[in-house]
């Protein structure tokens, strides 16, 4: 299929830069997501993919072929847009044939050929029998099937999808995702999907590009950008809930001390077996962890205020007080949210109102007195002012 390359590409809409020195490679029959919050510059990046936006500085490559001037007809790509952009007037078949048919000559192919290649595409999206149909006779995931066997129907490069399971309920929405990323594996096209809900693209996607303000903060894997944020905005915008981030403070002991540290843990911030600290980091002002020598040292270097990780099910809840004194902490239950296969618990950590993720069969109630017990090997550090992931 095809390999496309961003390189350095800058876009703007007067005073607002809309994409700022976006670089990517995204590999032949990868399955590409651009993900971040509305207004951050990713179906901008997709529009100039597709030609129909072009970029103030840098360059877009198919295939190793500059194409950043070529209009969208010359780049062997097609675009699925969020509202479908379906023709009212024409029959499904006529809707999934058009962009063969205003290229036909070009493409020398006869009437017999164009209706074999949609009669091929819509046995493929499970749509035969609608096309006789016209949009409006649709339900919302007809259409939606409709607008994606007309891109595929050419037979392109690149497969450009813009949102397109937004409009669909939530059950749909679900059963669509599974589908649209069999598809992709079985034609093995190159595909780049943009959408601002976390969910889809790490269900989906080989790699994801978290965006922000038209910059790329963090390329990777789902699990990459899960366990290894490379800053607060990446570990906050993946996950439900989303990682909770907490003020500490590094302070320096006035006399050096051995403890030790379970097996289990060994690997984590607080080092593992017999460590001797002169370092610990005090965070929300009720939690004091004692910094293994190799973490001290570098957080020593970087600062003082910095900002500590975890995700909600790396923290566990209990009523009785673990054996385990480090990165334990007496809290109080403020809010509970019962979600069938697990509880959200709402928790307070000293000055910060904290998520934990909690099983079903342990009963809390909103002013419970509880103990945390936080699992240190799953933490991470952040610089405070910048943001960015330390250790």
């Amino acid at each position: 299929m095809a390999r496309v390359e961003l390189k350095g590409v800058v876009k703007r809409f007067g005073k607002v830069v809309a994409v700022n020195h976006v670089s990517l490679d995204i590999g032949d029959k990868e399955f590409f997501s651009l993900l971040g919050p509305s207004g951050c510059g990713k179906t901008t990046v997709l529009r100039i993919i597709a030609g129909l936006e072009f970029p103030d500085e840098g360059n877009v490559l198919i295939d190793g072929k500059v194409v950043t001037h070529l209009p969208p007809k010359d780049r062997d790509v097609a675009m699925v847009f969020q509202n479908y952009a379906l023709y009212p007037h024409m029959s499904v078949f006529d809707n999934i044939a058009f962009p063969l048919n205003v290229r036909r000559r070009e493409l020398k192919l006869t009437k017999e050929d164009i209706r074999k290649r949609v009669i091929e595409v819509a046995k493929l999206l499970n749509i035969e029998e609608l096309l006789k149909r016209y949009p409006s006779q649709l339900s919302g995931g007809e259409q939606q099937r409709v607008a994606l066997a007309r891109a595929l129907v050419r037979r392109p490069k690149v497969w450009l999808l813009d949102e397109p399971l937004s409009n669909l309920d939530a059950k749909l929405r679900v059963a669509m995702r599974s589908e649209l990323k069999k598809l992709q594996k079985t034609l093995g096209i190159t595909t780049v999907y943009v959408t601002h809900d976390q969910v889809e693209a790490m269900g989906m996607a080989d790699r994801i590009a978290v965006m922000n303000k038209g910059r790329v903060l963090q390329v990777g894997t789902p699990d990459e950008l899960y366990y290894k944020p490379s800053d607060t905005f990446v570990a906050t915008f993946i996950g439900s809930p989303p990682m909770n981030i907490v003020p500490c403070t590094l302070e320096e002991q006035s006399i050096s001390y051995t403890y030790k540290v379970p097996v289990e843990h060994s690997g984590g911030i607080i080092g593992e077996g017999t460590v001797t600290s002169r370092f610990k980091l005090k965070c929300a002002d009720v939690v004091e962890i004692p910094l293994a020598p190799r973490y001290a040292e570098l957080l020593s270097k970087s600062g003082r205020d910095f900002l500590l990780g975890i995700r909600p099910e790396y923290i566990e809840l209990t009523k009785t007080k673990p054996e385990l004194e480090i990165g334990v902490v007496k809290s109080k239950v403020e809010v509970t949210e019962p979600l069938g296969s697990e509880i959200i618990t709402t928790v307070q950590l000293g000055s910060e109102l904290i998520k934990v993720k909690t099983h079903p069969d342990v009963k809390i109630s909103p002013g419970d007195e509880v103990y945390l017990k936080l699992d240190l090997r799953r933490a991470l550090v952040f610089d405070k002012k910048t943001g960015k992931l330390v250790v």
